[in-house]
């Protein structure tokens, strides 16, 4: 093993702004991201080999690629505060959740132990990378890039995910058994969500740049099989419905502070003498429908920009610091005429047909024509590259900046 430490770190590249959708793709195994989407997402399960070929073919010419991210400072990691990372170990089970100390973490030869460290791409511009090749995929369904780094027997033993995951094999190599069984009964005996009763259906050993595509409800078990073995997992998140109707009627219900004609009290002089004293009023009932339907509130066009919003906010643990010498509003444009204007890597910015939503707020609400387009271009494009934009004084670009939301490339 001691080529694989001695191994050159892999160093992904960032994805072309518009991807190919109509193409063939390594990432994919030949195939193209419409037949992914297709024939594959949200449907059944794809092995993909050499989804990464940069592996291969440098492992033929013998000069084998490391991780992006090589063991020993990806362990630096489980130190930080400030990263989600989990640790898991077998026989028996235990958890515990980071920041660790140092004696805390196991060597890399002892066997049967996972650290898995969540949001990654908030942390390495790698992480980050990755991500831009899964943008065939709408950004409001991605939810992070988690890591795993295990010693031999490693794993969380056999369970099922109620998301879409791509999982890339970055470091060693790691056994995936899958089965499509209907049995997703927990072991209530133990601290992790464990199936009970796994029964293997398919068997693979998984390669540095393989990929293994599962979609939700899956029950999977991976086993590392030798020291720091590193799998990368780009997950999708699939919120219930009960989750999104009741966001976005919170945020409705925020909206209509915004409409004053709504401070108006409810008046019934058409109302009648009545023998259902107890019953609440038609004439009330009346009225309040025809308010929703004035308002739109019946339809669900209504829901959309409060649930856009709650897909825009970022995850809980994400942070955000200002500048330490924040650019004024003047030097603020000229950087914007020179330079690249970017997402932080825990920024999330959603559209709705023209609206644009970053980290929960609507950025484009009473902007400019040309501020409006900035957003627009950023949620699109992931970065504002010399742009001309005047007046940016109380801008939400600016006002974005300042609260480390967004920061110019380096």
């Amino acid at each position: 093993m001691t080529s694989f430490y001695l191994s050159k770190p892999y160093q992904p590249p960032q994805a072309p702004a518009k991807l190919p959708l109509g193409k063939s793709w390594a990432l994919l195994g030949g195939i193209s991201p419409d037949q992914f989407m297709t024939q594959y997402w949200h449907k059944k399960p794809l092995l993909i080999r050499g989804a990464i070929p940069a592996f291969g073919l440098s492992a033929q010419q013998g000069e084998p690629l490391d991780s992006p991210i090589p063991s020993k400072q990806l362990l630096q990691f489980a130190l930080n505060e400030d990263v989600e990372s989990r640790l898991v170990k077998a026989k028996p089970w235990t958890f515990d959740h980071g920041p660790f100390s140092k004696q805390a973490i196991p060597s890399i030869d002892k066997p049967n132990w996972t650290l898995l460290f969540q949001g990654m791409e908030a942390h390495h511009p790698a992480a980050a990378k990755i991500l831009s090749w899964f943008r065939f995929i709408p950004d409001a369904r991605l939810d992070d890039l988690m890591i795993s780094i295990a010693g031999v027997g490693g794993g969380v033993g056999p369970h099922f995910d109620s998301y879409d995951v791509f999982l890339i094999q970055m470091s060693g190599r790691r056994q995936w058994r899958i089965s499509e069984q209907k049995d997703l009964s927990l072991n209530p005996k133990l601290p992790l969500k464990i199936l009970q009763h796994f029964k293997p259906e398919q068997d693979w050993i998984l390669e540095p740049g393989d990929m293994l595509y599962l979609p939700p409800h899956i029950a999977h078990d991976g086993i590392a099989l030798d020291p720091g073995c590193q799998t990368w997992s780009v997950g999708f998140r699939s919120p219930s419905f009960k989750e999104l109707l009741q966001e976005g009627l919170w945020r409705l219900a925020e909206s209509l502070e915004d409409i004053p004609d709504l401070e108006r009290k409810f008046a019934d002089p058409k109302q009648k003498a009545t023998h259902s004293a107890e019953q609440l009023p038609e004439e009330l009932i009346q009225q309040l429908r025809s308010k929703l339907k004035e308002l739109k509130l019946d339809q669900i066009n209504g829901f959309l920009p409060g649930i856009t919003s709650y897909l825009s906010e970022p995850k809980q643990q994400a942070i955000f610091e200002s500048p330490n010498r924040p650019l004024n509003p003047q030097q603020f444009q000229k950087a914007l005429e020179s330079s690249r204007l970017i997402p932080h890597p825990q920024t999330r910015i959603l559209t709705l047909n023209k609206q644009v939503y970053c980290n929960g707020e609507e950025m484009t609400k009473a902007q400019s024509p040309a501020i409006t387009r900035a957003w627009q271009t950023l949620s699109a494009s992931k970065l504002l590259a010399k742009a001309k934009i005047q007046s940016l004084d109380k801008s939400s670009l600016y006002e974005a900046y300042l609260a480390g939301w967004l920061t110019f490339e380096s």
